[in-house]
């Protein structure tokens, strides 16, 4: 028997009809339904990105909820942050994304938010999970206890207008490049950004179902940053495949990632209230030149964990309004509870027209380090951290850094793959440094070990 999908840090993912099946949808939703929406009377609405198996397994999620007695509100295709925003303007129980972000087209995942339009605890994905087993224990309603499936396109007009009603200034007289990867944002990403006012050149906006993320969007940005020089345009973003993140290019073309969105952020509104406290939330992957830029200012960095749960968690905890990750999830929590890559770009193309400057000009406010991440392929993520050929190159790498740079070593949560990242003021140094922990996880960990018949954790069973 194949295992079932585990939750991780940002839902379940797999190989859609292999690791994420039509079956297991809609076991899932049979069990959600109860947890989630309590049975009978609850809602819960569904959004999906432009992957060719989100039909199949929005069907088959649908198909359990409304088993359980649970109305369902198809969205259609939207990003991530709109389900959460309508599960919220909709008061609904909850809300469903199917959607695998920036993973290949042949992935798919699931993800719930609670009807804060949070991502629900983990003792209600670990609930459902111990479920799973006995779904067909769960209550079936007949007749009119039946769950029904209603339209909910109409409902994303308001996800459009909340769009808009966040801009600070009209957009007018910007050239914006729009790159979509083929993903959620194709339709909505333009739309919203010409409804404000700018010209927009759009990339990567003709999904078929295959395409999504394809050598576009936030994880290759680099067709967007050649447009925005052969256009003469302005800026230029990349969304990811379910837009919740925005990379950006400035006017020459040059790459602007999230530390440098932080940064124009908190130094244009320190001492506002749209920075209370002046403290911004990053992560541990945050450049050390973002901490000590902001710091010059008067800006106190906060770290947390990577995900933008945990950014989440720490804004609330800190009393931020504003938080992200280098990776292009940046949290502005007065407008939205989760990161929005379109949210993003109307307020940074805002700040740009604001102060009557090129992008370029705010985002060199600020000195980053040199910074590499390499992702090196695994057999098996467990049991990672009890490799003492690894720490050993580690300690060795901290040895020569001093305390002029830093290194962190982490799994990635999606992907059977360990992450290796250094900074420091020098680029050489740098650059031999990761490939030389590199290569002892590729040769630790690498292959299966000598005598190892068992097969590897599939991949991004675990997000």
């Amino acid at each position: 028997m194949v295992e079932d999908p585990k939750f991780g840090t940002d839902g379940v993912r797999g190989v859609a009809n292999q690791d994420l099946t039509a079956h297991f949808a809609f076991r899932l939703g049979r069990v959600a339904g109860p947890v989630l929406a309590g049975g009978g009377g609850g809602r819960v609405v569904i959004g999906r990105d432009t992957r060719r198996s989100g039909d199949m397994l929005l069907a088959a999620l649908s198909a359990g909820l409304m088993a359980s007695g649970v109305e369902v509100m198809d969205l259609g295709v939207i990003p991530t942050p709109g389900v959460a925003l309508l599960t919220q303007h909709t008061r609904s129980s909850a809300g469903a994304v199917i959607s695998a972000s920036h993973n290949p087209a042949r992935d798919n995942g699931i993800k719930f938010f609670g009807p804060d339009g949070r991502k629900i605890a983990d003792e209600l994905e670990t609930e459902m999970e111990q479920r799973l087993a006995g779904h067909e224990g769960e209550a079936s309603p007949i007749g009119e206890g039946v769950g029904r499936c209603l339209s909910g396109i109409d409902c994303v007009n308001e996800y459009v207008r909340f769009l808009c009603e966040t801009a600070p200034v009209s957009l007018g007289g910007l050239r914006i490049v729009v790159d979509a990867g083929h993903g959620a944002a194709s339709d909505l990403g333009p739309r919203v950004l010409r409804r404000l006012g700018a010209e927009v050149i759009a990339l990567h906006c003709e999904p078929d179902g295959m395409n999504i993320n394809r050598s576009s969007g936030a994880l290759h940005p680099e067709a967007m940053w050649s447009a925005v020089v052969q256009h003469g345009a302005d800026l230029g973003v990349a969304f990811d495949g379910d837009a919740d993140r925005a990379i950006f290019a400035d006017e020459t073309g040059e790459l602007v990632d999230g530390d440098r969105v932080l940064a124009m952020g908190a130094l244009a509104w320190r001492n506002t209230d749209r920075l209370p406290g002046n403290v911004v939330v990053g992560t541990v992957m945050s450049n050390v030149g973002l901490e000590r830029g902001l710091a010059e200012a008067g800006v106190r960095l906060v770290r947390a964990p990577v995900g933008d749960r945990h950014v989440a968690e720490a804004m609330e905890r800190e009393g931020a309004a504003l938080g992200g990750e280098k990776s292009g999830h940046i949290l502005f929590s007065q407008c939205h509870t989760t990161g929005d890559g379109i949210l993003t770009a109307i307020q940074v193309a805002g700040l740009a027209k604001a102060a009557g400057v090129c992008l370029s000009e705010l985002a060199g406010q600020i000195r980053e380090y040199p910074q590499l991440l390499v992702n090196v392929p695994v057999w098996r993520r467990r049991g990672w951290r009890a490799q003492p050929e690894l720490w050993e190159a580690v300690r060795a790498a901290e040895a020569r850094l001093g305390n002029s740079g830093r290194i962190l070593v982490r799994a990635s949560g999606t992907e059977r793959l360990i992450r290796v990242m250094a900074e420091g003021p020098d680029e050489q140094t740098v650059r031999e440094i990761v490939h030389s922990i590199a290569d002892v996880v590729r040769d630790t960990m690498g292959s299966a070990p000598a005598g190892d018949a068992s097969a590897p954790e599939a991949a991004d069973t675990v997000a």
